[in-house]
């Protein structure tokens, strides 16, 4: 039986090093709050949930 290739499953994805340096730059005690899904989300996702915009809120800058 062959086994259907799925794409780049989610370990195989390298994170933009930009956004790694930016998550290491984050005061421990944001970084501890975090779930998983948010991490993945800061690191690989154009669109973020609303409980990770609200944790970094402080942090963000808009783009306007």
């Amino acid at each position: 039986m062959e086994k259907k290739d799925k794409g780049a499953s989610r370990f195989d994805r390298k994170p933009d090093p930009v956004r790694m340096r930016a998550l290491r730059s984050l005061p421990l005690e944001i970084k501890q709050a975090l779930t998983a899904e948010e991490v993945n989300a800061f690191l690989f996702e154009q669109e973020w949930p609303d409980s990770l915009r609200e944790k970094l809120k402080d942090y963000l800058v808009d783009e306007d």
